[in-house]
């Protein structure tokens, strides 16, 4: 793969879910609830692109430490689509059907938040990781995407992307993800082995 194409397929994610949350809801209320189950279902494609961008600067590194990146980043993905589907849809479903705010719905809302916390360590373990490989491999010009991406990642925590922390962070996350992406000096093995 081209760099430029690397550098706008790591950092397009980021842009994109920055974007969506100047349209997302600021809370799940009986008026907003429709809008907020139908947001997320949009959203639910949406998040895991997170993990792709990580898995594309990642290609071609090996190693037990890269590994644990995509471990980690698959992580990231498949925790927070549990955000999406139930403090996302199912508690905005529930809200929008009985009209209220009613136990059930804070229920789903509670449990989808613990399962996105743990996707959001599971991210901040995966930029840490990717980070540090990448520097690693790439040398000092990977160290200011690293850090601005580790600094997004740990931003990310408890904002989501609700403007302004959340949607900042997603920038910060688009940003050192292509940084990274451009700082690769050379071609991978992967490309070498295509005749690319």
């Amino acid at each position: 793969m081209k760099r430029w194409w690397t550098v706008i397929v790591a950092g397009v994610p980021g842009l994109v879910l920055a974007g969506a949350g100047l349209a997302h809801p600021a809370r799940l209320r009986p008026e907003t609830a429709t809008a907020w189950w139908q947001f997320h279902v949009i959203l639910l494609p949406l998040f895991p692109l997170l993990a792709v961008a990580l898995w594309v600067l990642l290609r071609g590194a090996n190693g037990p430490l890269a590994w644990l990146a995509r471990a980690g980043a698959y992580g990231y993905a498949t925790f927070y689509t549990g955000l999406d589907a139930l403090t996302g849809i199912a508690a905005g479903l529930v809200v929008e059907t009985t009209g209220r705010t009613s136990q059930a719905s804070i229920d789903l809302g509670r449990l989808g938040v613990e399962l996105g916390g743990i996707g959001e360590w599971s991210f901040l373990a995966a930029a840490v990781l990717t980070g540090f490989v990448l520097v690693r491999r790439d040398g000092l010009p990977a160290a200011p995407g690293a850090v601005v991406l580790v600094g997004a990642a740990v931003a990310f925590r408890g904002a989501h992307i609700y403007w302004p922390a959340g949607g900042l962070a997603m920038i910060g996350v688009a940003i050192g993800c292509a940084l990274l992406a451009a700082a690769s000096p050379r071609r991978h093995a992967s490309d070498r082995q295509e005749g690319r």
